[in-house]
């Protein structure tokens, strides 16, 4: 993964308070979602660089022993039923 630029912004409080509701409505941080529209502007205005990497994936990444689909090995990955009583 290539490094990642660190940058200050100064915002005034009443724009950074509505970016971070509107962060935490579509369930990313402040950062990620300066981000994501940053890269949508970029691409609306034909500005964005052809060579550039998608946006880095939401979440906790797996940990050791998990799938990447979140499924520790050798655990069902679908919920399974409960026996029937008899």
């Amino acid at each position: 993964m290539t490094e990642r630029k660190s940058i200050l912004l100064r915002l005034d409080p009443a724009v950074h308070e509505a970016l971070s509701r509107w962060a935490a409505d579509e369930l990313r941080s402040t950062t990620a979602q300066i981000e994501f529209l940053l890269r949508q502007s970029l691409a609306r205005a034909g500005r964005l660089p052809g060579e550039l990497g998608g946006l880095p994936r939401r979440g906790r990444p797996p940990g050791r022993g998990e799938a990447a689909d979140g499924a520790a090995d050798g655990a069902a990955t679908e919920a399974e039923e409960p026996p029937s009583p008899e």
